[in-house]
C-alpha cells in the first residue's frame, strides 16, 4: 500500500466524523486553458444541511489557486443528497454537468445533467435526468466519471446490484448503499454527443472474499500504451460505505475489468480509517493531476491534489501489472 502527499486545496466545513470535502471531478479546457473541478461539501446527518448538502465548481489557470465560481444547494434537485459529479466541456463549447443525487419520486441514487455555455451559470432548474435505477434493474446509480476513447464517450457509473437482501423498505433511508442490502459495482453508458447515452451494463462487479468484497467503484481511467488503468473504490462491506480505499484495476478494452490489487488497496490515508477514495487521476500535456478524497487525523476529509511529470507517473503505474506484462 501507498500514500500520496498530496498538497490540501479544500477543506472540510467542520473537524470531525462527517464533514467531508471531496469526491472530485476535473476537467481540463483546453480552450481556456484552465482547470475546472467539482467537487462536494458534506456535514453529518442531523447537522443541516446534512449528508450531501451542496456540490461546487472550482476553476485554475495554475493547480494552485482555485477558485469558487458556482455551486448547486440539494434543495435546488429537491434531494436527500448529493454525490459525486463531473463537468465536460464538448467540441459544441457546450458545458455539461453531469451529477447524481437521491431521486425525490423513489429515494433512488439517479444521474443527471445540466447544459450551458457559461460553467459559472449553469441553471439548476434544467436538470435533466438521463438515468434512474430501476428501469436498469438496479438499486441506485450515481458518481459518473466522463472519459473519451477513439471518438467515443464513455461514463463509468457506481451501481447498486439487487441481492438476495433487498427488499421494498431497502430505500427508507434514501442511501440503499449504506444499509448491506445491495453490492456497489461499476456501470458504463456510452455516447457520440455527450447528450444521448446508451446504457452498456455492468463491466466490473465485487467477487471472492477479499477487502473490496462489497463495493468495486471505478473512479478514473488512465489510458496506457496497449491496456487501461482504472482506479477504483473498494470495501469489504457497507459499513466502509463512508471510508473507501483505492485499488487498481486492468482491461484492454473498457469493458472487461480484473483487479490487480487482490491482496489489499494500493492507496490509502496515512489517518483515522485510512480512507483515500474518489481519486481522479488526469493526464494534461507532460503532467499527471490525481485529485483526491483523503481522510484526516480528526476522522473528517479533506481535498488533495497531487501533481508528478507524466513519465514519472505511468512508470509507478507499471508495477501493478502482472509479471507477464512488464517489460524486461
Amino acid at each position: 500500500m501507498n500514500l500520496f502527499h498530496g498538497t490540501v486545496i479544500r477543506e472540510p466545513v467542520g473537524n470531525k466524523n462527517g464533514y467531508w470535502t471531496g469526491a472530485p471531478g476535473a476537467f481540463y479546457d483546453p480552450l481556456d486553458k484552465a482547470w475546472y473541478l467539482t467537487y462536494r461539501l458534506r456535514r453529518p446527518r442531523g447537522v443541516q444541511p446534512d449528508r450531501g448538502g451542496e456540490a461546487r465548481i472550482a476553476r485554475s489557470k495554475d493547480l494552485k489557486n482555485w477558485e469558487d465560481i458556482w455551486s448547486v444547494n440539494k434543495n435546488e434537485y429537491k434531494t436527500a443528497s448529493i454525490e459525486r459529479s463531473t463537468i465536460y466541456r464538448g467540441p459544441d463549447k457546450v458545458w455539461r454537468y453531469y451529477t447524481s443525487y437521491v431521486h425525490p419520486a423513489d429515494g433512488r441514487w439517479c444521474v443527471a445533467m445540466l447544459r450551458g455555455t457559461d460553467a459559472s451559470k449553469l441553471y439548476s432548474g434544467n436538470v435533466e435526468v438521463l438515468f434512474t435505477a430501476k428501469p436498469l434493474g438496479l438499486e441506485g446509480i450515481k458518481d459518473p466519471w466522463i472519459m473519451l476513447h477513439e471518438g467515443v464517450y464513455r461514463m463509468f457509473v457506481s451501481v447498486a446490484l439487487p441481492t438476495s437482501a433487498t427488499t421494498a423498505k431497502s430505500h427508507e433511508t434514501l442511501d440503499i448503499y449504506n444499509t448491506g442490502e445491495c453490492l456497489s459495482a461499476t456501470g458504463m453508458a456510452t455516447s457520440t454527443d455527450l447528450d444521448h447515452w446508451e446504457w452498456k451494463g455492468i463491466i466490473f462487479r465485487p467477487e471472492g472474499s477479499g477487502w473490496d468484497r462489497y463495493c468495486r467503484r471505478i473512479n478514473s481511467v488512465v489510458p496506457m500504451e496497449d491496456y487501461f488503468l482504472g482506479f477504483y473504490d473498494g470495501s469489504a462491506s457497507h459499513e466502509e460505505n463512508y471510508e473507501e480505499k483505492t485499488g487498481v484495476a486492468i482491461s484492454t478494452n473498457l469493458t472487461n475489468w480484473r483487479s490487480l490489487s487482490a491482496k489489499g488497496p494500493a492507496y490509502i490515508s496515512a489517518h483515522a480509517s485510512h480512507s483515500l477514495r474518489y481519486l481522479d487521476a488526469q493526464v494534461q500535456g507532460g503532467t499527471a493531476c490525481i485529485f483526491y478524497e483523503n481522510a484526516r487525523p480528526d476522522t473528517a476529509h479533506e481535498l488533495r491534489l497531487l501533481t508528478m511529470d507524466k513519465d514519472q507517473f505511468y512508470s509507478s503505474m507499471t508495477r501493478f501489472l502482472p509479471s507477464e506484462m512488464r517489460s524486461e
